[in-house]
């Protein structure tokens, strides 16, 4: 009797005048008769039944402050994990309020800080910007090997980057590189014109100001030599309540927010992308910050769908769309970031349902 009243509705709603849209009511119709309970209980047997590489833990909040959690094994959202590249969007973020600060700004030059920049007028890597760096066309393609020697320097390690990137006939601002070497020479510009000691004194004074991560640490390779684009421990509450921040427009400008949020490759050449090499899809990029497009050619909306992913397989993701983010929290090995985001994609219908559920 219940589907037979529910088919009625629909018919009904179908058949009233041709002049009016039908889809916004039976949407609503649809919408009204889920659950969140249903829906919640369906994610748990569906993740339950997935056979994965590692445990893990999917945490998501949607627009009314619900949250849902499930884990896998021993990871929950309170495990300390490493980041990998998740690490690029707090990076990101960071310098960008140091931006909205007036401390820098997105114009700036590594050698308008950094005194012993070593790349010369004739090299077209001495017009190199910050918004270059944040978007990752900056040039610095070639990664140094003391980006994973935690003794090493971390002055000497940025000047070291760009040393072995002289030369490379890289036009900053012309192509899009994946890798680590931006956000170093970034951090390095950070710290000369805060003039402090080091990134953990900027990584401080943001959890100050903010509150979030209180016991994350940027600590890989080493706490005097961190990679800023993949070198921190957190635990998956604590990404989650940065997402949350960040969609809340507390931690940026909205000028800054628009930035952040913004198709920042939708005119240069792609080089190296982890997602087309590993998926065969054509995802743009922001600020430190991915626009996913299930497409093996980018035909997507830019800021629908948005996600930092790492090479642990970890995948923190906001769906502008259907208003909810959350993040699978888990460490596999390196190399295995598809496996995280076949976590989600397998609930993701249902999440979609789950975060407009009336009820």
């Amino acid at each position: 009797m219940k589907h037979f009243l529910l088919t009625f509705l629909l018919l009904t709603i179908l058949s009233c005048s041709k002049e009016a849209d039908p889809a916004p009511e039976v949407d609503k119709v649809l919408r009204s008769a889920c659950t969140t309970e249903d829906l919640e209980s369906q994610m748990n047997k569906t993740l339950s039944a997935l056979v994965t590489d590692t445990d893990f833990s999917l945490s998501v909040e949607r627009s009314d402050g619900r949250k849902y959690t499930f884990n896998k094994g021993a990871v929950t959202q309170a495990t300390k994990l490493e980041s990998a590249s998740t690490s690029k969007l707090v990076t990101t973020v960071i310098l960008l309020r140091l931006v909205d600060q007036g401390v820098l700004q997105l114009s700036d030059k590594p050698q308008t800080y950094i005194t012993s920049w070593p790349v010369p007028v004739s090299d077209p890597l001495y017009n190199i910007n910050l918004s270059q760096l944040l978007n990752f066309t900056s040039g610095l393609e070639n990664e140094a090997l003391c980006l994973n020697a935690g003794a090493f320097n971390f002055e000497n390690c940025v000047i070291n980057t760009a040393n072995i990137n002289i030369g490379n006939g890289a036009a900053p601002g012309a192509k899009f590189y994946y890798s680590g070497s931006h956000l170093q020479v970034a951090g390095l510009m950070a710290i000369k014109a805060k003039n402090v000691s080091s990134w953990q004194d900027i990584f401080t004074a943001f959890k100050n100001e903010t509150g979030l991560f209180s016991t994350s640490a940027y600590d890989l390779p080493s706490s005097s030599n961190p990679r800023l684009a993949g070198g921190m421990h957190w635990t998956g509450s604590e990404y989650l309540a940065f997402l949350k921040a960040l969609k809340s427009g507390t931690l940026l400008s909205p000028a800054m927010f628009i930035q952040l949020t913004s198709d920042q490759t939708s005119n240069v050449i792609f080089g190296y992308s982890p997602v087309v090499a590993g998926i065969n899809e054509d995802w743009h990029f922001g600020f430190g910050i991915w626009h996913e497009c299930q497409s093996s050619t980018y035909n997507c909306s830019p800021g629908t769908r948005m996600s930092n992913p790492g090479a642990y397989g970890a995948y923190p993701f906001w769906d502008k769309q259907k208003n909810y983010f959350g993040i699978v929290a888990r460490q596999g090995a390196l190399g295995t970031y598809k496996n995280g985001l076949a976590v989600e994609r397998a609930v993701r219908a249902t999440l979609d349902d789950w975060a407009t559920c009336a009820k």
